[in-house]
């Protein structure tokens, strides 16, 4: 990770050159492994940009020994959580208890993902075991959620996908958007009030979109610190922005975020980015997406701080390429 050097705070660019890795449900990778022997891809409808993360496909129910094909699984008696506390049971198609395997194979899942340093999962929810918000696929119901691995995720503060939302470009520009701050923000120290500060303006627009009263609340708290609170308050405030860099957002929220990014840009920069258009301009998801990608991809060329995704990835190579590409437009005579 790095911040763009030579910049004053307010417009400090942020780059990950490394590789997330980021935990999947086997199944959502296109593992042949359901209970019915079939998987779906959610990755293919990433293209290349699937090659910026590195993926640690996982099975609980494989890892329990049940078998593919198999008799699909119900949670029985309560959720996943209390599956862990003895007060619910895992049970098959026949009946047979199989809560004993489920929970072996959710343990030796997470361990996988922790040696890998996995802190991000995309999961298959409508699962009784990776399932976080629904548990069962049949209707409008929702089962027991969380399923049995899903809880442990839940337990262990993994940033959670699921696994649907990669179907809509939109959806997933929102989700990797706010997976690189989530992950730069987690893994950024802060030894005093002024780094606070800097990286509260890093995250504040991103965090505005999400929840405009909250922002305004912390901005006000913030400002009325000390150096001497910095202890104290720190663990506070890292805990709500990455709960906070949790939630998705809305595309109303997304596109007024754009325009309002994009014409401050104009009046810094005083250039235009013909692609984008205002929030009142009618445009599926796929459109307003790369509209976003662009803005992404242009603030980094000029050294602009894109508010709604302010981290980004690039890896190092890409980088290069970019520093030397200004370098040589530095050296051409005006």
């Amino acid at each position: 990770m790095q911040a763009r050097e030579g910049l004053p705070v307010e417009q400090k660019q942020v780059v990950i050159t490394e590789k997330l890795p980021i935990g999947i449900s086997l199944c959502a990778m296109g593992g042949p492994v359901r209970y019915n022997g079939k998987g779906i891809d959610v990755l293919s409808a990433l293209g290349r940009e699937k090659n910026d993360f590195t993926f640690f496909p996982v099975c609980p129910e494989c890892q329990a020994g049940l078998g593919v094909t198999r008799d699909p699984v119900h949670l029985s008696g309560g959720n996943g959580e209390q599956v862990w506390s003895g007060e619910a049971e895992v049970k098959n198609r026949s009946g047979k208890l199989v809560t004993k395997e489920i929970k072996q194979g959710s343990l030796e899942c997470l361990e996988v993902l922790k040696r890998s340093g996995v802190k991000a999962f995309i999961y298959m929810d409508g699962s009784p075991s990776c399932g976080v918000y629904r548990t069962t696929l049949k209707s409008t119901k929702r089962g027991n959620p969380p399923g049995v691995f899903g809880s442990l995720l839940l337990d262990e503060g993994f940033f959670l996908i699921p696994s649907s939302d990669l179907q809509s470009p939109l959806k997933w520009w929102d989700w990797r958007r706010r997976l690189l701050a989530f992950h730069w923000f987690a893994n950024h120290p802060l030894y005093s009030i002024q780094e606070l500060y800097e990286t509260w303006y890093v995250l504040k627009f991103l965090c505005q979109e999400l929840d405009n009263t909250w922002a305004r609340e912390m901005g006000r708290t913030l400002a009325s610190l000390s150096k001497g609170d910095f202890a104290q308050f720190e663990p506070t405030f890292r805990s709500q922005v990455l709960d906070l860099l949790r939630r998705p957002s809305t595309t109303a929220k997304i596109t007024n975020s754009l325009w309002k990014h994009y014409a401050h840009y104009r009046k810094k920069k005083g250039k235009k980015v013909e692609e984008i258009n205002s929030p009142d301009f009618k445009r599926n998801v796929t459109t307003i997406t790369k509209e976003l990608i662009k803005m992404e991809r242009t603030a980094l060329e000029d050294d602009f701080l894109f508010g709604a995704s302010p981290v980004i990835y690039r890896d190092q190579s890409r980088m290069r390429a970019l520093e030397q590409q200004k370098a040589s437009l530095e050296e051409e005579p005006q």
